[in-house]
């Protein structure tokens, strides 16, 4: 393995052409949460076929009282599809993709494997693989329950290079006519497209020695070289996993240990295709007039009074912009949610997180309720900001829509097992 960077070649699995079909990939574990009917579909779009939907859990399902028995099901199909020989592997290998968004957008990205050792989601991490929005600890340990007793794992985690030369993931474009395709697919329920090349062993070297140069260049004693994009809490699960196997194993051979290791998709941050969109918030049954009061006192909020950190509030049938003077956080979301976090603490109310500013206005019209629209973020704040603050807060930005989230395609052995 290479010393130098977190990112290397993997064992890669994938389908063979008699088990790759249009129904294998599906969509993130974490997407269409609220909407049943889309994993209804998927399921019966898989039907009987090899489908990647059998050897995950979505989240949709994670608190129904089967959740046991999907687990083991979900388990005992990976040993099935393992023993069945429907996977071709692919040793040392890395895996350039090219996705076609629903929009028509084409976002490049390379698949490979995250150490694990390199990797901390606390807050203030100096690890040169750092979480980027803050990791909820409740959300790790049924998860982990079902990387326990896994033999594969499939991943829907993107990590972000500030890439700005476009050196690492950019000149596999110009190269693919020379490698090997592995799938070219169309992605179900309007998720597009994806292709997916064998990446040569000098390209390799070549993404290696690049990646090394990220991290040296900034002259930081620290360089933050790869942020979490999505998948944040799956990437936490393998690491929670993985220093839950190395107690258990005490002298066991890490350096080699499947488990110490998680496949990612590496994507540039300056890709035109990746676009941050805000994510705004509403809150109930509040009492709205104090909770106004003591932000206004909290961050200095002023109407007449232009200040680099802004938002909207929709209250009453009204909207109104507010500036920030006492700023807590290098994002105007830093210092809104910092404060909403330890009022609702103390004062009570909910608080919902949405996509749409007209959802929020319509939601705002309730009684007690209160809609906070934020401006977008731009992708040239996500690595200063990590560094700075640390983790930002939950729900600080979305990368593109539902549909365009990673499907699941490669898979990799987790276990020591042949």
């Amino acid at each position: 393995m290479n010393k130098k960077t977190a990112f290397s070649a993997a064992d890669i699995l994938l389908p063979n052409k008699q088990s790759m079909s249009d129904v294998w990939a599906v969509c993130a574990c974490d997407q269409y949460t609220g909407e049943p009917a889309y994993w209804a579909e998927t399921d019966r779009l898989a039907g009987e076929k090899p489908s990647a939907l059998r050897l995950i859990l979505p989240e949709v399902y994670l608190e129904d009282a089967d959740v046991t028995d999907r687990i083991a099901k979900i388990q005992q199909t990976m040993k099935d599809y393992l023993s069945a020989d429907i996977f071709t592997e692919y040793k040392n290998a890395m895996v350039y993709i090219e996705r076609i968004q629903s929009d028509g957008k084409m976002r490049a990205g390379l698949i490979g494997k995250i150490d694990l050792e390199q990797y901390d989601y606390s807050k203030g991490s100096v690890s040169p693989v750092r979480a980027t929005e803050a990791t909820v600890p409740e959300r790790i340990p049924p998860r982990v329950r079902i990387r326990r007793g896994a033999a594969l794992e499939l991943p829907h985690i993107m990590i972000l290079l500030d890439d700005t030369k476009k050196t690492v993931i950019e000149p596999l474009a110009s190269e693919t006519g020379s490698m090997e395709l592995l799938y070219d697919t169309k992605l179900m329920q309007g998720g597009g497209s994806i292709k997916g090349w064998l990446v040569p062993q000098a390209a390799q070297e070549r993404i290696i020695a690049a990646l090394t140069a990220l991290g040296t260049e900034s002259g930081e004693e620290h360089p933050l070289v790869y942020a979490m994009g999505d998948g944040n809490h799956s990437l936490a699960t393998a690491k929670a996993f993985y220093e839950e196997w190395k107690a258990a194993n005490p002298g066991a051979d890490t350096e080699n240990a499947p488990m110490r290791y998680a496949l990612v998709e590496l994507v540039n941050l300056h890709s035109p295709a990746l676009e941050f969109e805000a994510i705004h918030r509403i809150l109930n049954q509040i009492d709205t007039e104090k909770l106004l009061a003591d932000m206004t006192a909290a961050l200095d909020l002023r109407t007449d009074s232009e200040a680099a950190q802004a938002f909207n509030v929709i209250c009453g049938g009204k909207q109104q912009v507010y500036y920030i003077h006492k700023p807590t956080s290098n994002l105007t979301v830093g210092s809104v949610q910092m404060f909403l976090d330890a009022w609702l603490k103390e004062n009570g109310g909910k608080i919902d997180y949405i996509h749409g500013a007209d959802v929020v206005e319509n939601l705002a019209k309730e009684a007690n309720s209160l809609g906070i629209l934020l401006p977008d973020m731009q992708k040239s704040e996500l690595f200063p900001t990590v560094i700075k603050d640390g983790a930002l807060p939950r729900k600080t930005f979305s990368m593109g829509h539902a549909a365009d989230k990673r499907f699941y395609m490669e898979a990799r052995k987790i276990t020591l097992d042949d």
